[in-house]
């Protein structure tokens, strides 16, 4: 019901967008977009803080594993150098590791996995392509804001042992900015491929909580996601 409700509301917000275009009938109007995203995070945690936290050099942090997942698209033609996109994947797994110290007592911590959760993160961008419709390779750039919720969340049989019982983990959705540059090369009538690359500012509270004790730290993303999809336009 929560995932349903994120996409209902970027669909909408997309709307919103495109219906502010101005009167513009030239070539197809629309675009769906299938592909692939992959993703790399430039992550970094604040140390985790609560009751019976040892005092550790380096302090315990966690980072997030890169990972790939299909790429779709929906892109609304606003005029000849305006378009409006709504950008999601298929909600990828994406695993959390400890950093810090080898272990902690004679339980293993840094470079193990600790927990994980499936991203639903629809992005709407408004973008700006260069040069004319009739042009094959046409580059653009785009902004925009991101929205990531993190379902499924699960704490591994290490994160547990680490925690010192079964732990439970709750993380806060992020809004951010977004940005993307890429470049199409339209091949057929209605077909084209692209790349991008593509930016999405993601924080999240994380909050583990083992037999009622809690242990909190923040988690800066940074996702940079490359992309290269098949489109094609009606």
């Amino acid at each position: 019901m929560k995932n349903s409700k994120i996409l209902a509301c970027s669909l909408a917000l997309l709307g919103c967008v495109a219906s502010l275009a101005w009167a513009d009938d030239s070539g197809p109007q629309n675009t769906l977009r299938l592909g692939y995203y992959f993703i790399f995070f430039n992550s970094s945690s604040t140390p985790i803080t609560g009751p019976f936290v040892p005092a550790e050099t380096p302090p315990l942090d966690i980072k997030a594993d890169n990972v790939n997942t299909p790429y779709v698209a929906y892109i609304r033609r606003l005029s000849t150098h305006w378009d409006a996109e709504l950008a999601f994947g298929l909600p990828p797994k994406t695993e959390t590791e400890g950093k810090g110290p080898a272990t902690l007592g004679a339980v293993p911590y840094n470079g193990v996995v600790l927990g994980s959760a499936r991203w639903v993160a629809p992005t709407v961008l408004i973008e700006y392509k260069f040069f004319q419709d009739d042009a094959p390779l046409r580059p653009y750039v785009g902004v925009g804001v991101n929205y990531t919720a993190f379902e499924g969340r699960q704490s591994s049989a290490a994160g547990d042992a680490v925690g010192g019982g079964p732990t439970s983990i709750d993380q806060t959705a992020s809004i951010g900015p977004a940005g993307t540059v890429g470049l199409k090369y339209s091949f057929a009538p209605n077909w084209s491929v692209i790349a991008s690359a593509n930016y999405a500012l993601v924080r999240s509270d994380v909050t583990l909580t083992t037999a009622g004790v809690n242990r909190t730290t923040r988690v800066t993303f940074d996702p940079f996601a490359a992309i290269v999809a098949v489109g094609y336009s009606f």
